[in-house]
């Protein structure tokens, strides 16, 4: 049996990077850890090709040689995954779809000519596939009934059919599942409230596969919320750490983390001692009345500016996702979190307007209040949200537009930068002093030598951020060189930022101002219609 494997392309988005990744000449971020472990699951007496259409287009061939094609997709990628299905139909091949998309919103999968949808987890609804492909099924549905299966069984995902060298990070997974409850999150639907984690030996095993196939740089550990379950997290990291002192420190770790980390000094360090370097969290607002209107309860327990800078004194860089849009928000959100994130610091901040995904709380409570505009939802920082508001959509739609411009500012983000690796710089002499080798700076090359020139060109040269370029990067050479290449590297992913604001405000405007235009035209039919009504004379 051959099964091409299809990943599908991601739209230009605060993810994407596509300008930092044009700089180091690399083709994605990430690669698909879904698929890999699909094809770890399936039998491994089939025969198996991988595709990522953000690395290559598939070829003729390929379409040609699978016996099945098999598609996974979050709801980001519904544009390409669509023409991915519909391409693979067009070969004649039967396709089989799953992951987070066609699991919300299965009905639009179908209707793109899927033949089986493998939703839910697929330690669960692919052994079914399996059996239903062995009968000669041509169709089928399988899901999990909400059972939720024990990772403890997954494999070793087939890093092996990775175009390794076209990414910038590997990816590993340890656990499935978040404790909280935040309405707007669809990760507790598809995934449960109850962290799963791997064993121990499981993750080093990927890890020992990853070092096998000769990967040496950063890796994503893909949990939604990898401190979910803490005592099983610290269970890893004791084990991680003679793993990652006896290959020398050959990578280094960045991954999803929910705020309340910075309770835990603990965990921190033995988090930074596995060379953990960056943790991705959800702030999502400064705001309190909008925390506890989303039940993000957890954000509430402790001043977020402090525990945003514990974090990074511990030697964590930050990154964080912020909302605009929340019910309830009172005007001048957008400032306040332009504000939150200059008090912090935080370098890379995620700024997206609130969007109701499929079959969470908050989607769900909307539709009974009638203001779900659309059962659908994207992602995407281009895309304006999918619900009527509590406040003026003009409004929002400003603050959005003028947090994520003035965010991106090349100057305010280059200082910005600057204050927070003078936290993590700190950090390094303290917690590396007795390390002789250490993970995450970029390999000296050609490749790295050119983007750093064309950095120095842009940054140092071009803009009017070119003195304090200089300064800021004398002054971490001099004090703080452990950290230096990092700053640099950081530096360089601003070149994607400042380069998609402009398409962040033109995609904004354009959908802000055809739904006004729809907007109008709906309440002059009313009108009409109310007026026809009022002088209506009744017949008898």
């Amino acid at each position: 049996m051959n099964i091409l494997l299809v990943y599908p392309r991601f739209p230009q988005s605060f993810w994407s990077f596509d300008k930092t990744l044009e700089l180091v000449g690399l083709k994605a971020q990430l690669p698909p850890l879904g698929l890999v472990t699909v094809a770890a699951i399936l039998p491994q007496t089939w025969d198996y090709k991988l595709v990522d259409r953000n690395v290559r287009e598939v070829h003729e061939d390929e379409w040609r040689w699978a016996d099945i094609v098999i598609i996974s997709a979050m709801i980001v990628h519904r544009v390409d995954f669509l023409d991915a299905v519909q391409t693979a139909k067009r070969y004649g091949k039967l396709v089989a779809v799953g992951g987070p998309y066609p699991t919300a919103i299965p009905q639009e999968s179908e209707a793109a000519g899927a033949d089986f949808l493998i939703l839910d987890e697929g330690e669960i609804t692919l052994p079914m596939f399996v059996e239903a492909v062995e009968r000669g099924d041509q169709r089928g549905t399988f899901r999990s009934g909400g059972e939720k299966p024990d990772v403890t069984g997954t494999p070793v995902p087939r890093y092996d059919l990775l175009e390794m060298d076209a990414y910038a990070e590997m990816s590993v997974q340890f656990s499935r599942g978040c404790p909280f409850q935040c309405e707007f999150c669809d990760i507790i639907v598809l995934y449960g409230r109850k962290p799963r984690t791997k064993a121990p030996e499981q993750l080093l095993a990927e890890l020992q596969c990853l070092y096998d196939l000769g990967w040496r740089r950063s890796i994503f550990m893909v949990d939604d919320n990898f401190i979910g379950n803490k005592r099983n997290v610290k269970l890893l990291l004791k084990a991680m750490k003679p793993w990652m002192e006896e290959h020398g420190y050959p990578f280094s770790f960045a991954t999803e983390a929910s705020v309340d980390l910075a309770q835990d000094p603990e965990l921190m360090q033995m988090m930074v001692d596995c060379n953990f370097g960056t943790v991705f969290l959800g702030i999502e607002t400064p705001d309190d009345d909008s925390l506890n209107m989303t039940k993000k309860f957890q954000n509430m327990r402790d001043p977020l500016s402090e525990s945003v800078i514990s974090i990074a004194q511990a030697g964590l860089r930050v990154m964080a996702g912020l909302i605009v849009g929340f019910d309830g928000e009172k005007s001048g959100a957008g400032r306040r979190i332009y504000e939150f994130v200059e008090q912090t610091a935080i370098p890379t901040a995620l700024v997206s307007m609130l969007q109701a995904l499929p079959d969470t709380a908050l989607s769900h409570r909307l539709e009974k209040e009638g203001r779900l505009l659309s059962k659908s939802a994207d992602i995407n920082q281009t895309t304006l949200m999918n619900f009527v508001p509590t406040r003026p959509i003009e409004e929002i739609t400003e603050e959005y537009i003028q947090v994520f411009w003035d965010l991106y500012d090349p100057l305010t983000v280059l200082n910005r930068t600057f204050r927070h690796f003078l936290m993590l710089g700190e950090a390094q002499k303290r917690n590396y002093k007795n390390r002789t080798v250490s993970a995450g700076a970029p390999d000296i090359n050609w490749v790295t030598i050119r983007a750093f020139l064309i950095v120095v060109w842009r940054q140092g040269v071009l803009r009017k951020t070119r003195l304090r370029f200089w300064i800021n990067l004398a002054i971490m050479l001099w004090r703080y060189p452990a950290v230096a290449a990092n700053y640099i590297s950081v530096c360089a992913q601003a070149e994607h930022f400042i380069d998609f604001r402009q398409l962040v405000r033109q995609n904004i405007e354009e959908q802000l101002a055809a739904y006004l235009e729809a907007k109008q035209l709906t309440d002059q039919t009313a009108a009409a219609a109310a007026s026809v009504e009022s002088v209506a004379v009744p017949v008898s």
